[in-house]
């Protein structure tokens, strides 16, 4: 019974969120945790337009939408970043078919270039295993604050069962080499899977 609340209250908090223009990360309940609830703002880095960035939100908000009226399942336990049209989902799922499925409505949705699936099957086993993928992805995000600085809001960054899921755009190819290399030393890391897109100049 607390396990259906608190799955209720966080997609009552996340349909709010959906009725932003500002909205943009993924309402999983590592989000939720993660950002203390608090919504977040597109910031336009130097190496992206404006344009491209209101049109990778949008693909999100629309990604989260069909979502939830799909299943609240896919909702709550897949995680979607968008570049360019291009949109990774990460998470765990229970089944093949819940998988499949979320990247079949993916694809239903127009502005998509590409989709890469990389939802796990399984779960995470204990409260613990829940509470590192939060700290390692906490690091992450205070590593790559460290290695980057302010261009640090160019990437995105999700873990699972200690797995990294890096994806963002620059056209600094040291950059991305130092973050990935800086993102090795935290603890608890098992794997980082680098979908980091570098432009040309």
């Amino acid at each position: 019974m607390r396990l259906r609340t608190e799955k209720r209250i966080v997609i009552f908090i996340c349909t709010f969120f959906l009725t932003s223009q500002f909205f943009v990360y993924g309402c999983s309940p590592a989000n939720i945790l993660a950002s203390g609830g608090a919504t977040t703002m597109v910031v336009a880095e130097g190496d992206r337009s404006l344009g491209s960035v209101v049109d990778d939100a949008t693909l999100k908000v629309n990604i989260a939408a069909k979502f939830l009226s799909a299943d609240d399942e896919l909702f709550l336990n897949i995680n979607t970043t968008v570049l360019e049209g291009r949109v990774l989902l990460t998470g765990l799922v229970d089944n093949q078919e819940n998988r499949i499925e979320a990247v079949r409505l993916v694809w239903e949705i127009e502005g998509v270039n590409e989709v890469i699936n990389e939802i796990q099957l399984g779960n995470r086993d204990t409260l613990k295993d829940y509470a590192n993928d939060l700290w390692i992805n906490t690091q992450a995000k205070a590593v790559a604050a460290k290695t980057v600085g302010l261009r640090s809001v160019a990437y995105n960054f999700e873990t699972i069962q200690g797995k990294i899921y890096v994806a963002g755009i620059t056209s600094r190819a040291q950059q991305a080499e130092d973050l990935i290399e800086a993102l090795k030393t935290i603890k608890g890391v098992k794997e980082i899977i680098n979908y980091i897109i570098v432009t040309k100049k």
